[in-house]
């Protein structure tokens, strides 16, 4: 899967993916639910890089002493919205406003979705904002937008 980025604002992006096929229904299924998740996950926070106690101590966890209230005095990292994806031939969409999210949540979901492309559905191409010549963006995105979103 090649991952390619274009013009990128956290608050209002795209992701586009092309597939060597129009998906089937049950990969269109597959696709959702781990967008849908991934924003789950951003919504309430996980995806915050200030707060990697586990990842920051390494290899070795066992007996690991958790700081409970190390999150707590951090900067809250919340994805705040996503419109509900979208197909066209070879191509899917969706929009995101990723919010106060972290980085680290854009690794995430590209490794998702290459292991995704690898065992279930073949996606070409990840892009990841901008916009796409061959599917324009809606003229009306803030009627688009509250019509379409998932807050």
């Amino acid at each position: 899967m090649e991952v390619q980025f274009r013009e990128f604002n956290p608050f209002d992006v795209w992701f586009w993916l092309q597939f060597e096929t129009a998906p089937a229904p049950m990969e269109r299924q597959y696709i959702e639910e781990l967008f849908d998740s991934w924003f789950l996950v951003g919504k309430l926070g996980g995806f915050n890089a200030e707060n990697l106690q586990v990842q920051d101590e390494g290899l070795e966890v066992s007996y690991m002493n958790y700081n409970d209230d190390r999150g707590n005095d951090r900067l809250v990292a919340l994805m705040h919205n996503m419109g509900e994806f979208e197909y066209e031939g070879v191509w899917g969409r969706c929009w995101f406003d990723l919010g106060t999210s972290d980085a680290i949540a854009l690794d995430i979901l590209i490794n998702a979705l290459d292991r995704l492309s690898q065992e279930y559905v073949v996606i070409e191409r990840l892009v990841i904002g901008g916009e796409n010549p061959d599917w324009p963006l809606p003229d009306d995105r803030d009627t688009f937008f509250s019509e379409n979103s998932r807050n």
